[in-house]
């Protein structure tokens, strides 16, 4: 199936791009609670619960994009990876048959790289930071032929993400706002695309790694700080390249959150609806636990956890 070759990232190029990977990928429920159950302010809450799909996140709906429309030389695939976007094209590639190397670097999570082993792709730990692996990957692709699938600055990849909106959308239809983590910007950047402006889209992103909110300060993709905890999902070191005018255009804006506020919303997760996140999967409800995104009275708030692979957590 040919996507659209102009690179247009838009409603009918994402809905082509949905029934192209229905048969791959889950179409990941919602559940909506009363925000009353969490202390928080008379709020309606719809999450999104894309860490049940396959391989713990998101991620798998960009990588079947990927690896279903793009010509695979023999020597397979490649991706650098702080672990979802690892794990994704792992499980991808092992479902079509496709050789695949990852790369990660020492920050990924045990439970990341035990999922990218269970693929049976081929793993390297290399670097400190996704920066690093991301490099290493590229000279071995060059080296071996290859073909570099990037975790979020690819036009297959945001296309892939951009189902989620879309389903969303299918699914609670009504929603107000959506908020949606963001580290690269795939993520928010195609399901901004989607909506397109008709639902108000809002970027979490951590206080330790501020990539988009930089890159709207300043004009454009800039580097910035890779840190805190969710160094190995939400940390790359600056917004993608197809991301920022999407996001320029089409996010109403951008709250930070710390450290803290995201382990405080893994741990509501768990006692209030029996979800385990992980750390960068909760960013999103984390700007509601902490106060930095506040509903108004009546407002339907749709809430993107988006990533689920960690390792056990003790919330008591």
């Amino acid at each position: 199936m040919n996507i659209q070759a102009d690179n247009i990232i838009d409603r009918g190029s994402i809905a082509q791009t949905e029934r192209l990977i229905r048969p791959h990928v889950r179409r990941t429920p919602i559940i909506e609670v009363d925000a009353a159950d969490f202390g928080l302010a008379a709020a309606r809450l719809s999450f999104k619960l894309e860490l049940l799909q396959h391989a713990g996140s998101f991620k798998t709906r960009g990588a079947f994009v990927n690896l279903l429309t793009r010509e695979i030389p023999l020597a397979g695939v490649v991706a650098a990876s702080g672990g979802n976007h690892g794990a994704a094209v792992a499980y991808a590639s092992m479902k079509l048959g496709i050789p695949a190397k990852i790369f990660v670097p020492t920050i990924s999570s045990p439970a990341k790289v035990q999922r990218i082993r269970d693929y049976r792709a081929e793993l390297v730990v290399t670097g400190n930071q996704y920066a690093d692996a991301l490099a290493a990957s590229e000279v071995w692709a060059k080296q071996a032929g290859a073909l570099s699938i990037h975790a979020f600055d690819e036009h297959e990849t945001l296309l892939g993400q951009g189902t989620v909106g879309l389903e969303m959308e299918e699914q609670s239809a009504d929603v107000d706002t959506l908020l949606v983590s963001v580290g690269g910007g795939g993520l928010i950047a195609g399901i901004a695309a989607w909506f397109g402006g008709n639902v108000r889209v809002v970027g979490v992103e951590p206080e330790a790694a501020p990539t988009l909110s930089m890159a709207l300060k300043t004009g454009g993709p800039v580097d910035a700080p890779a840190g805190g905890i969710v160094a190995d999902s939400l940390a790359p070191r600056r917004v993608g390249t197809l991301v920022y005018p999407i996001a320029k255009q089409h996010v109403d804006h951008v709250v930070l959150v710390p450290d803290y506020a995201m382990s405080r919303a893994q741990v509501v997760l768990w006692e209030t609806l029996r979800v385990v996140a992980e750390p960068g999967g909760a960013a999103a409800f984390a700007a509601l636990v902490s106060g930095r995104y506040e509903p108004r009275p009546g407002e339907h708030v749709g809430i993107l956890l988006s990533g689920g692979n960690t390792t056990a957590v003790n919330f008591a």
